[in-house]
């Protein structure tokens, strides 16, 4: 199924999601992805469904929901993979603008070092980037690039988008136990973000493990915190000290995410 939901999201509300991919096909593997392994990552972007395709599967959704007085919010792209590996997002995008309905995509970032993809995602209204770590020990170890990705090369392409980008632009890092959720990577993460300015910085830690730990020792496959220990409060304390003016939303297991004005101080908010 291309189109489906509508999801209801706490970015965005009444979100109807578009999955321009196969399952898996994605740059990256993350150690918490739910949805599980990449069996082999990929970086070359490549055309998978036809455009038109796509819209009809979402005009046809949309017709439907109508039929049963729904609307929609927005559309999102967030396949079970690596939305930009799509040759054809851009020209999909523009063939639903006539829809009327804001367009969102949700990125991993790993091919924002491309000014192409950097181009087709300047089409959209919302985008949200993911910055899991700034360090390319943590990089490796969270999120298990294709080797061929440069992780200097992907923070450039980030904070290059940044400048340009014209909608919305929000920012995700997911805190992984014992690997980015010290006071070191946060506060290194937070510094980043600074920088690139996004609306909102949503910091979440996984709340159900993956799938499928690969080469985890026994006992050690769930990248879920298991006490809020201090030291990871104090980590994502300086979150919104770094970020100053920008809003955090904190996504702790077992709640919703949170707001927090950050007005130049921690306690702001």
């Amino acid at each position: 199924m291309i189109a489906f939901g509508p999801v209801p999201s706490r970015r965005l509300g009444r979100s109807l999601g578009i999955n321009n991919i196969p399952p898996k096909s994605c740059t990256y593997s993350c150690v918490y992805c739910q949805v599980g392994p990449t069996a082999v990552t990929e970086t070359v972007r490549q055309a998978f469904y036809p455009p038109e395709e796509i819209l009809r599967s979402v005009e046809d959704r949309l017709e439907a929901l109508a039929r049963r007085g729904e609307g929609i919010d927005w559309l999102t792209f967030v396949p079970d993979g690596e939305p930009t590996l799509d040759a054809n997002l851009g020209e999909t995008i523009d063939l639903l603008r006539p829809l009327g309905i804001p367009v969102a995509v949700i990125t991993n970032s790993s091919l924002l070092w491309r000014e192409d993809v950097r181009e087709v995602l300047g089409k959209t209204d919302w985008l949200s980037v993911k910055v899991d770590a700034t360090d390319p020990y943590a990089w490796k170890r969270v999120n298990r690039p294709d080797p061929s990705l440069r992780l200097d090369a992907v923070l450039d392409g980030i904070a290059r988008l940044a400048v340009d980008y014209r909608g919305t632009l929000t920012s995700e890092t997911m805190l992984v136990s014992g690997i980015n959720d010290g006071l070191e990577p946060v506060g290194a993460v937070a510094a980043f973000l600074a920088t690139i300015r996004p609306s909102v910085a949503y910091l979440a830690i996984p709340t159900r493990p993956p799938r499928r730990a690969l080469g985890a020792p026994p006992g050690r496959g769930d990248p879920r915190p298991r006490l809020p220990k201090p030291e990871r409060q104090a980590a994502a304390g300086r979150v919104p000290h770094c970020l100053r003016r920008e809003r955090l939303r904190i996504h702790r297991p077992g709640g919703g995410r949170h707001p927090r004005g950050c007005r130049g101080s921690p306690a702001a908010g």
